[in-house]
């Protein structure tokens, strides 16, 4: 989108902007537009590098560099010891993917073609991963109302990390699985085309643009604090709905823009499989490097669970089925707005 490469020059803004000790406020709106160019930058590499390391390939870097965004901002988050907003970034992107991206794709492709179809045998495999990984999830919330407090204080630190390794674990086995025992299934995201730019280029604008989401990121974690005084948010509402919408800008408009062509598959598993990988891949990732700093739980509130379990659930209705329409993507909205809207009241 063109209106990415104007946003770019908030970035140098951003930077002479912290040297003159702008507010914490100023630094979190104006990194806030550094990173979604950025993070369209990521994502027009890896779709460009896709082209020479083929569609599975690239469907995994497209995948796994859509998240790096997130990843970065969340691992600042953890330097600073904003744990709830780390823990609210990961059930927000997960949330806001299979809510916001999915029904926003769904209404925009729902007006355009009425009623859209898309292969669910090939997205069923993901969907059923996903409600298993939201069960362990699940696991160690459930644990810390049902335990003694005094037991609390001491193991849930420990539960968290083994339910990390063994997500992980899955995670590992699930590429395998795509790599190697699945192999000679189709993949949804084949791209089609020639690639724009060479191979030394994509591998360089990654670089260059990883380097920059590190110390924008930075940035942006440092003004969250002012942020959640000046406007009176709470850090859940900032972690929960804003600080995916950021990461997953560039992704969000990708899925919409496919729904518009007709490409209901590609959306769908764009949401599903981003989904997947921030609860197996990106969540243990966390949890592992808070260990460097101050180890965290993943332990989550009570509401967050209900959201991603009725999020993971739709998920699921809408992959059974195989079809879309506008309607259903209005009701994906409408659940969406009203989890803003609960945790913009906390």
């Amino acid at each position: 989108m063109k209106i990415l490469k104007y946003m770019l020059m908030f970035i140098p803004i951003s930077i002479i902007a912290k040297f003159m000790g702008m507010s914490q406020t100023v630094m979190f709106l104006l990194s806030a537009l550094a990173i979604i160019p950025l993070a369209g930058l990521l994502g027009k590499g890896t779709e460009e590098l896709s082209f020479y390391s083929g569609p599975k390939v690239g469907g995994f870097l497209n995948a796994t560099f859509g998240n790096a965004t997130e990843l970065i901002i969340s691992f600042f988050a953890l330097k600073a010891g904003l744990f709830d907003v780390v823990k609210a970034s990961i059930s927000g992107s997960v949330i806001g993917n299979i809510l916001l991206v999915l029904g926003g794709s769904m209404l925009a492709g729902g007006l355009k073609y009425k009623t859209q179809k898309f292969n669910k045998d090939v997205i069923e495999i993901s969907s059923s991963m996903l409600l298993f990984a939201v069960i362990g999830l699940c696991i160690p919330a459930i644990f810390t109302h049902t335990v003694d407090k005094t037991l609390l204080n001491t193991r849930y630190e420990g539960l968290s990390l083994v339910v990390a390794i063994i997500m992980f674990i899955i995670y590992i086995l699930s590429l395998i699985f795509s790599f190697f025992t699945n192999k000679n299934v189709e993949s949804v995201s084949k791209e089609e085309g020639q690639p724009k730019w060479s191979l030394k280029k994509s591998i360089l604008i990654l670089i260059i643009a990883t380097i920059l989401i590190a110390i924008e990121s930075e940035f942006l974690v440092d003004g969250v604090e002012g942020l959640t005084k000046s406007l009176g948010l709470s850090e859940f509402f900032v972690g929960i709905i804003l600080i995916p919408i950021i990461g997953n800008a560039a992704e969000h408009s990708t899925a919409i823009m496919m729904a518009l062509k007709n490409k209901m598959d590609v959306a769908v598993e764009i949401a599903i499989g981003s989904s997947l990988q921030i609860i197996l891949f990106v969540a243990p990732v966390l949890i592992f490097l808070s260990l460097i700093f101050e180890p965290m739980s993943i332990i989550f509130s009570p509401f967050e669970l209900v959201a991603l379990i009725a999020a993971i659930f739709i998920a699921n209705k809408v992959s059974n089925d195989g079809e879309s329409n506008w309607l259903e993507g209005v009701q994906l909205l409408a659940v969406y707005g009203i989890i803003a809207a609960a945790f913009f009241i906390v």
